[in-house]
This record gives structure tokens, sequence and C-alpha cells, in this order.
């Protein structure tokens, strides 16, 4: 049996942090199945804006959602119409006053969750499982990635019996806790069934204070 964990969950509180900033102790659950439901909302409704994560932080009175996207001109809209709209949503499905904040990320190559909904999306085409991988592996690569890892699982190509097939190129040390891993899974509905996507991005160490002060004596 394989004694796998979570690259992002194992490295929490040592160089990543949650996605949801708040603490109640009382209403712990309900937030929670909250976050989860606008998180959830928001991938459905933006799903062609290329959302790479959904950070949700909270106030007695105030939910802010700040939104990493490639494409931040889908979900902001003509003069920032989209925007005001979504915002109105939240606030309906909250009853809350709503923030949001758009973040554009400069390199969607380097962001795993961006790399695996671009192969998905390529092999629900019928694009060729391999030549994907690769063409995902190499620009990763180029971008200037230490090391990546892709797997896809499933009836790969049609055939009749599923199996699981891997790429590799650099270095992904999963067991090191400085290293910056960022890990990403979605599923690919191909008319021969689901095929389950796997990337593992390593953007290289994170050296702690000391680390740094011993690494330039």
């Amino acid at each position: 049996m394989g004694q796998k964990t979570h690259p992002v969950g194992f490295r929490l509180g040592v160089n990543k942090t949650w996605l949801s900033n708040w603490f109640d102790e009382k209403k712990f659950a309900d937030k929670l199945a909250e976050d989860i439901f606008l998180r959830n909302y928001l991938e459905k409704r933006l799903q062609n804006a290329s959302i790479a994560r959904i950070e949700i932080e909270r106030t007695l009175k105030q939910v802010t959602i700040n939104i990493n996207t490639a494409r931040p001109g889908v979900v902001i809209g003509r003069k920032g119409q989209d925007v005001d709209k979504l915002r109105d949503e939240m606030k309906r499905l909250t009853g809350k006053e709503v923030q949001i904040n758009i973040i554009e990320i400069k390199r969607p190559e380097l962001e795993a969750a961006l790399v695996a909904e671009t192969l998905a999306k390529q092999l629900e085409g019928r694009v060729s499982f391999r030549r994907a991988m690769k063409r995902a592996l190499q620009s990763t690569r180029r971008i200037g990635a230490e090391g990546v890892k892709i797997t896809c699982s499933g009836r790969l190509g049609g055939a009749e019996m599923s199996r699981t097939e891997s790429y590799k190129d650099g270095r992904i040390p999963l067991h090191t806790l400085r290293a910056d891993i960022d890990y990403s899974q979605k599923v690919a509905f191909t008319a021969m069934g689901a095929i389950g996507v796997k990337v593992w991005i390593c953007k290289g160490e994170i050296l702690g204070r000391r680390n740094e002060r011993e690494a330039h004596s």
C-alpha cells in the first residue's frame, strides 16, 4: 500500500499557507461548507478564465475573495461590469459584504492547476496524450521550473484497459520540506471515460532566514 501524502498539505505552515484564512470555533463547519460551495460556484461560473486558485479571507462582516487568474480580462469584463455582477451574486449567496480582488498570474506555465487544466482540455479535444504531456512538460521547463512530473491515468488513447503513464523532467524532491512544490489534480471527461491528470511542479527551494544567513556567510 502506497504511503503517499498531498504535496501541498504536507508543506502547510512550512512554505505553504491555507487557501481559507479565518478562524471561528463555533461556526467552523458552516463556514467551511460555505467556502467549498463558493469555490465550486466560482470555478464553474468562471471556467474559461484560467483560474489557478481562490483564496478566501473572512472578518465578522466581510468576505474577501482573491481570484488568481491568468486571464483577468475575462473575470473583470468590459468596464468592470462582470466583476460587479459577480460581487452582487456573492453578496446574495453569503448574505455579507463581499470584496473581490483579481490577481493576475504572469507565468501560467508555472501553475500546476493551469497546466493540468490545459492538459485535461486537450485530452477532451482528442489530442494524442503523449504529445500533450510532452508539450506541457517542455513549456513548463522552458519557463524556468526546476522539475516537472505529469501522470495520466485511464483509458489512454481509447485503449480497452486503463493504465497509467508518467513523464518526468528535472528534480521533484517530494520529501524535502523546503522545496516549493505546486501540485494539482484534474479530470478529463473523454468519450472513452474519465482520465485523471496529476501535475507536480518544483519551483526551487525556499530557504529559511537562518539558512539564508548561512548561505551568504
